[in-house]
């Protein structure tokens, strides 16, 4: 299986409602970066009651083109897929406006506990102030006026992350677990590379027909995206493994070789993917390390 073939083909019309399937609307945040791509996309499921999901950021010109695309619509429910700050702060400014529920599987938490003397990169893209109203369980269902959201627990990018089905229609707001443009970050403490695997393994049991992501475009073949997304961080692992073998100690010096085509801008959360997969192995029995594995760490193979 090859790796997936990425799409960066996307317009994000910002501030305007696109239908993107029946009942389903699109509006995409004026937020572009590296990471973002052209933004974050919040989705209006329903008619004339409707769910919200990922509102996004505070941003003024988003939470009016919202209300806008939103006038004559009651908003039941706001749905969060997870805890950075370029999904869920919103939330709270457009559950004051609408008096929604909102909805996600739990308030931001790590992975795993820091290490001594270890800081959490993402710790200021995180929204430590957000508490849902409702904490839905892995394939527990809310329903609103002709639609259905089951919540499937998607951990891997965060420890939080859950993607939405759309109930009947084949259709998964997939979020940052599962993106047409680029690969997932995955980035310890807040997520793992093992979790992440798992949470592919569990949306690859499903036979959904289109997934509709947090940034950019929608996955039009889920299931042969996501093996191909398989295969790449299997090559990226084995990658992981063939720098020790060469005698790399140290995670910067593993992300030039095996990172050389990608923009340096990039190299950062490149290094943490690298922390995510060592991780990983280091669980599996597969390396070994003279200390907890952190960005600096030594790392040798069994």
């Amino acid at each position: 299986m090859p790796d997936p073939e990425f799409s960066r083909e996307f317009l994000p019309a910002y501030g305007t409602a696109i239908p993107v399937s029946d009942h389903v609307q699109r509006i995409t945040v004026n937020n572009p970066s590296p990471f973002t791509f052209h933004g974050t996309n919040s989705y209006i499921v329903g008619n004339r009651s409707v769910a919200v999901i990922d509102p996004g950021p505070e941003d003024d010109a988003h939470f009016q083109a919202l209300i806008d695309a939103l006038k004559g619509r009651e908003v039941s429910h706001i749905f969060v897929s997870h805890t950075h700050r370029d999904h869920s702060p919103l939330a709270a400014r457009l559950k004051d406006a609408t008096g929604a529920i909102v909805v996600a599987e739990g308030p931001h938490r790590s992975a795993r506990p820091l290490h001594a003397d270890e800081r959490n990169p993402f710790s200021e893209s995180s929204d430590y102030t957000f508490a849902p109203d409702i904490a839905i369980g892995d394939n527990e269902s809310i329903s609103g006026d002709g639609w259905t959201l089951t919540a499937l627990h998607t951990p891997g990018h965060t420890a939080n992350h859950a993607s939405f089905a759309l109930d009947g229609t084949g259709i998964v707001f997939s979020a940052d677990h599962v993106m047409a443009w680029a690969t997932t970050i995955v980035a310890p403490p807040d997520g793992a590379m093992s979790d992440y695997m798992a949470s592919l393994e569990k949306l690859l049991e499903r036979d959904d027909r289109l997934f509709l992501p947090g940034h950019g475009g929608p996955v039009k073949d889920p299931s042969s995206f996501m093996r191909g997304l398989r295969t790449h961080r299997r090559m990226r692992e084995r990658a992981v493994l063939e720098r020790i073998k060469a005698g790399d100690r140290r995670i910067p010096d593993m992300v030039k070789v095996i990172y050389q085509s990608t923009d340096p801008r990039l190299h950062g959360a490149a290094a943490l993917s690298v922390l995510a997969h060592l991780e990983d192995l280091l669980e599996k029995g597969r390396v070994q390390t003279d200390g907890p594995p952190l960005l600096s760490g030594l790392y040798f193979p069994t």
